[in-house]
């Protein structure tokens, strides 16, 4: 799939996104699971949180809530357009940009947060390493991914194992329960939390 058939997907997707439990977060037990999984693994306000491939913004809202300052960023238009209006007035910023490339300063983020993006990278390594070059000493690469029904996705090894080539310590922790996702699910999905 080219860049502009990617973008011209997400487009599309853009108006009923936030519809999945997981992606609006609008059923409140679903957006209290994310908001305990996400602070049980980022440090304490206020961080400064990268979110690439935010969407329409619903995860860069919820850390922006818990008082970090979050850049969002993606590449759909559409999604930047939703992500802006969500998040007016809020702690949290949203551009338009690459998160396989998204030209972060190195050492500038305490957090590089990534949901559901690095599966669909071409060199996840190379991806990886961009990311936590924008890391300070002390900061985190929390990434949600999974191998799903459909085909696609990493596996949790592959993905731990890509991480790995660029990180010293990486935990991997199975997100198999249904309050995450609205519904339960049978593929796999889990959380990697590593440092540099």
């Amino acid at each position: 799939m080219s860049d502009a058939d990617g973008v011209a997907l997400w487009d599309a997707e853009a108006a009923a996104f936030d519809e999945a439990p997981d992606h609006g977060l609008l059923d409140p037990a679903v957006r209290d699971a994310w908001r305990t999984l996400l602070t049980g693994v980022l440090p304490a306000p206020p961080a400064h949180v990268v979110d690439l491939g935010c969407g329409t913004g619903t995860l860069a809202l919820l850390l922006a809530q818990e008082g970090h300052t979050v850049d969002a960023l993606d590449f759909s238009p559409a999604m930047v357009e939703r992500a802006a209006e969500k998040l007016a007035g809020s702690r949290a910023t949203v551009r338009l940009g690459d998160a396989a490339d998204p030209a972060l300063a190195p050492a500038s983020a305490d957090v590089v947060l990534c949901r559901h993006v690095l599966w669909a990278l071409p060199d996840p390594v190379a991806v990886v390493r961009r990311w936590v070059e924008a890391l300070r000493p002390d900061g985190r690469l929390v990434l949600v991914e999974g191998n799903w029904v459909t085909g696609a996705g990493l596996t949790a090894e592959r993905c731990a194992a890509v991480v790995a080539a660029v990180c010293s310590r990486v935990e991997v922790r199975p997100l198999p329960d249904p309050a995450l996702w609205g519904r339960p699910v049978t593929d796999e999905r889990y959380l990697v939390v590593a440092r540099p």
